[in-house]
């Protein structure tokens, strides 16, 4: 007869493995705090990340880094303008054996457990759109056939700056895939200095492997199982609308400046990253504050501003604290 695992032994584990990769990370990565909190839970919530940032803060290297800790296969993917969805997806092939053909599917590098892609924002909108299934239903079409992809599935993408020549604006409906929005900016003088001396340093060691794909899963089914108070999912339901302008509960900023509000997927990412971020804590139930912690990055990008909010600049993290402000 199988034993039922006991739930407090369940979390204990989780925030043992959840703090060791925290702290490999953070041995890597300086000065980025916040960001490898919020990577590690859309890792665990099961969502996807878009990075934005200025060259050369560690973008590329969280991702590799990340891959160095988890023991599965990882891809990384060079995004170009004349990269085609076939560079990513795969294709069909003719194959040969005992004088007969076959057309054979051969797999793209998307295929993988950990993706790396990198400045997706330089490919063309119909390479883009080559992942929005893979995001989404973590499977692929190809030719009328379905190939599902790797469990566990997590993608970073990383973005430059969109004032620099030659990249495209990513579509809102890829941009609500991304369980989280997130920015890396400049070190602080302190951090770059401890950056300058590690890089210019001897090769350190590789970090070494922390989890596997196996308890990788494991602790992303924990969290859905994970129970939340309904209070809670009112709250994140709240905020939500909030963001919409014809909303009873809309402050003043988001009736002037937005044209559309979050999806549900929003609040979905916010209540899964809440419920990882207070484990990880030390605690089995979802408080105000840890909502307001994943709240930004959630929704930043699932947020569209309407002519004036263009015409005055209006930011997006700032009608956001006022919508936090507002919900009670």
């Amino acid at each position: 007869m199988s034993q039922v695992a006991d739930p407090h032994q369940e979390l204990d584990r989780f925030r043992t493995d959840f703090q060791k990769l925290r702290a490999a990370l953070g041995a890597v990565l300086v000065g980025q705090d916040e960001v490898l909190d919020l990577t590690l839970a859309a890792l665990i919530g099961g969502g996807h990340v878009l990075i934005d940032g200025p060259p050369g803060v560690g973008k590329t290297l969280l991702g590799r880094t990340l891959a160095a800790l988890i023991d599965t296969n990882y891809r990384r993917i060079q995004f170009t303008s004349d990269l085609m969805p076939a560079d990513i997806v795969g294709t069909y092939v003719i194959m040969e054996s005992a004088g007969r053909r076959r057309f054979e599917f051969q797999q793209g590098p998307i295929f993988t457990n950990l993706l790396l892609a990198d400045e997706i924002n330089r490919a063309t909108p119909k390479t883009q759109a080559a992942l929005f299934e893979a995001l989404e239903e973590r499977a692929l079409t190809v030719a009328n056939e379905c190939y599902p992809l790797p469990d566990p599935f997590f993608a970073i993408a990383t973005q430059s700056l969109g004032d620099i020549e030659g990249t495209f604006p990513i579509p809102e409906t890829q941009l609500d895939r991304f369980f989280f929005k997130l920015t890396m900016a400049a070190p602080d003088e302190t951090s770059l200095e401890t950056i300058l001396q590690r890089s210019t340093a001897s090769a350190d060691a590789k970090p070494t492997r922390v989890l596997n794909g196996t308890r990788l899963a494991e602790m992303v089914h924990l969290i859905r199982r994970l129970p939340i108070d309904a209070a809670v999912v009112q709250r994140a339901a709240r905020i939500v609308m909030a963001t919409h302008p014809q909303h009873k509960a809309a402050p003043e900023s988001t009736r002037r400046f937005v044209l559309r509000g979050s999806s549900p997927r929003g609040g979905q990412a916010m209540i899964l990253a809440a419920k990882v971020l207070a484990v990880a804590a030390g605690r089995d139930e979802v408080r105000p504050e840890d909502l307001r912690q994943v709240a930004l990055p959630a929704l930043r990008h699932r947020i569209a501003l309407n002519f004036e909010g263009f015409a005055e600049e209006a930011g997006i993290d700032g009608i956001l604290a006022e919508v936090l402000d507002a919900v009670k």
